[in-house]
């Protein structure tokens, strides 16, 4: 469900409403019951929530909702759209489910709603995102967040940090970590023999002297031959963007901490 006071629950709702989903899968929902029952009644919406418990068959019925509502007690009072530790701490146990039911094969696979990185902080869970949550849970010696858009499949050396904390966070060792898990992940997820993988990167001058993002991007090197996945041969071009006292815009910052491949 994701946090409560958030998106999550109507995106949900209005998801499951048509038959798309349930032509696919047979959709669990992990959140609170209370909030979909609100939600669906909100919304007006000609769906009916039906809590499930333990490992009762769920089936594809139309017009319903399956929730499993791992909560000891239902949420307080919340306002939606502001951060709360009560609804943070709801959107981590709903995660933490999920992961459990997933590595005990009840289910296939996981769709999470928007978490609130506050909320979530301020319930004592100290998480960037859900990449290093679900890294903790599931006891993983590296992990990496990979988006897919189209033909293109981009995974991050760095996540949630301001662009003026890139120069000390693109190291050599970071930018190498992400350029193996994006070949691992070609290679084994989507069955590419020899990907082709390219090193975005964004070198930040100013009129009067060059940045620290720029040594920093100047500073790195392909590893030895010998160190490199076999059929993996990076493509790197770097793009020199000048700017006069204040940074780029966000979306060149993507730009500057990702690594991009084709198919």
């Amino acid at each position: 469900m994701g946090d409560p006071a958030g998106i999550g629950p109507e995106v949900i709702a209005k998801a499951l409403l048509g038959t798309a989903l349930r032509r696919v899968c047979s959709p669990l929902v992990i959140g609170s019951s209370d909030v979909m029952q609100q939600t669906v009644k909100k919304l007006k919406l000609k769906l009916s929530v039906r809590v499930v418990k333990g490992h009762e068959p769920m089936g594809r019925r139309p017009g319903e909702i399956a929730v499993l509502d791992p909560l000891e007690r239902p949420l307080t009072r919340y306002q939606c759209g502001v951060a709360a530790p009560e609804t943070g701490a709801a959107s981590v146990a709903f995660i933490k489910q999920a992961v459990h039911l997933a590595q005990a094969g009840c289910i296939d696979g996981m769709v999470t709603g928007p978490i609130n990185k506050e909320a979530i902080n301020m319930a004592g869970c100290h998480y960037p995102g859900h990449t290093e949550l679900l890294a903790d849970l599931t006891h993983a010696e590296e992990s990496g967040m990979m988006i897919i858009g189209g033909p293109l499949k981009i995974m991050f050396v760095t996540t949630h940090v301001a662009i003026k904390d890139l120069p000390a966070l693109l190291t050599q060792a970071k930018i190498e970590k992400g350029i193996r898990l994006a070949h691992m992940a070609m290679t084994t997820l989507f069955g590419v023999k020899h990907p082709r993988i390219g090193i975005a990167a964004l070198i930040l001058t100013r009129e009067s002297e060059d940045s620290s993002a720029t040594k920093s991007c100047a500073s790195f090197h392909l590893p030895p031959a010998r160190r490199r996945p076999r059929g993996f041969w990076p493509a790197i071009q770097c793009r020199r963007i000048r700017y006069s006292g204040r940074p780029p815009e966000a979306t060149m910052m993507r730009s500057s901490r990702s690594i991009t491949i084709r198919d």
